[in-house]
């Protein structure tokens, strides 16, 4: 096991120009002052109310109204995103758009103390709240940009986004950026929402007003195709989709 913690581990992945950015708030912080557009949904998740609730009450009562009555529960989800992914002992894992660290956390649960979880987000508040509930030396944090992602190319064994992808103004470069962050044979694993067909309209008007995209059944498996991935396998429950795959 290395004597570097884990934000001095963080480091050596980041691009060497933004290597000695701060860390006075326990995360490495990329962005500063720097103003973010957001939209209603993304200034939620920088609010100072959201990050002490999301875990708890939040995230299980809105993405498990989403998911509907057969979809998976908190935790079911989370192992069959570390099935998706195949981590094991020693890899480097992304959680792009980590909010308050929950998927981190389980993720880092199946790396061992040679692996390292890294949780990257904008919103300051969530970060906060990440480092407070954090206590596992292979977990680290920082702030930035999620589209256009702060890490040299091939840093990571694997890739996940979840309950994320829907709130980029840009995601498929968002994808792209996380094929760019991952090794050769790398797993991506993607939980975002599901755009129903009968009810287009619908769905059109709820994202515009909320700023919620909603993705057609085969829109995130081809924008990943394109990208080099191969094996995609897709589920959906009810308002949701999950998707993986390993990079050539």
């Amino acid at each position: 096991m290395s004597d570097l913690t884990a934000l001095d581990r963080i480091r050596e992945l980041l691009d060497p120009a933004l290597a000695e950015c701060s860390s006075e708030h326990g995360y490495l912080d990329l962005l500063g002052e720097e103003p973010i557009d957001e939209s209603i949904a993304q200034r939620l998740m920088h609010s100072g109310l959201l990050p002490r609730i999301y875990e708890r009450f939040w995230r299980p009562a809105l993405i498990g109204a989403m998911k509907g009555p057969l979809g998976p529960s908190t935790g079911q989800e989370m192992a069959l995103v570390r099935r998706m992914l195949e981590l094991g002992p020693g890899d480097h894992v992304l959680d792009v758009a980590c909010g308050p660290g929950n998927v981190t956390r389980a993720l880092a649960q199946s790396i061992g103390d040679d692996g390292l979880a890294v949780g990257i987000d904008a919103s300051a508040t969530m970060l906060t709240r990440a480092v407070q509930d954090t206590e596992a030396g292979n977990v680290g944090y920082v702030r930035g940009d999620a589209v256009n992602l702060p890490f040299r190319p091939a840093s990571f064994d694997a890739v996940s986004c979840l309950a994320a992808l829907y709130l980029f103004d840009r995601p498929v470069e968002a994808l792209a950026g996380m094929a760019r962050a991952l090794r050769p044979g790398g797993r991506i694993a993607i939980m975002t929402t599901r755009r129903l067909p009968l009810i287009g309209p619908v769905n059109d008007v709820v994202g515009v007003a909320s700023g919620v995209r909603m993705f057609g059944d085969h829109e995130v498996t081809d924008a990943l195709t394109r990208l080099g991935f191969s094996g995609l396998r897709h589920r959906t429950y009810g308002l949701t989709q999950f998707v993986s795959g390993r990079l050539a």
